[in-house]
């Protein structure tokens, strides 16, 4: 569960699937920033609790959260995109695809290391520089997925799909 932060902006509702997105994107760069800061600062020791806690919401996060929100994308905007815009977007959709899977092959190894590192208390050195070096890549992966759904495709979306197509995506 994320907390309520006073003053944020308050999330997207389905009127604005594209909003909702969106704000996934703001989770998804929350959780991965929680990852990679723990990896960091934890090196050569057992997690604290409130480490532990911070990552197994994380994980949850991506084992749940994260594949709906990869589903919604594959699954309702890009075939609306790729039907309505005769293939306009087709490299770039095809790139995003392709970071949903490399995505999920480094989120694999970044469960495992962190689920070892909770079960056991520590990681090897190894282990510890094979789990930053996931997490890293995972957090250049997204900032350039992110950067690209929202500075052209989510753009595009909007400017080309109709309201009942927006609708129906939500």
């Amino acid at each position: 569960m994320m907390g309520i932060q006073i003053g944020a902006k308050p999330d997207s509702g389905f009127d604005d699937p594209i909003g909702m997105l969106m704000d996934c994107h703001r989770r998804i760069e929350r959780f991965l920033h929680i990852l990679c800061v723990v990896a960091d600062r934890a090196q050569g020791r057992a997690l604290a609790d409130d480490e532990t806690e911070a990552v197994k919401s994380a994980l949850q996060y991506f084992r749940e959260g994260g594949k709906r929100h990869n589903a919604d994308e594959e699954e309702s905007l890009f075939p609306r995109l790729r039907a309505e815009s005769a293939s306009a977007q087709e490299p770039e959709l095809a790139t995003l695809e392709n970071d949903h899977r490399s995505a999920d092959h480094l989120h694999g190894q970044v469960e495992d290391l962190y689920s070892a590192w909770i079960a056991t208390g520590r990681l090897s050195p190894d282990e510890e520089a094979r789990l930053r070096s996931a997490a890293g890549q995972l957090k250049r992966l997204y900032d350039e997925h992110i950067r690209v759904e929202e500075k052209t495709v989510f753009p595009y979306a909007v400017q080309t799909l109709d309201a009942g197509a927006i609708a129906a995506i939500a």
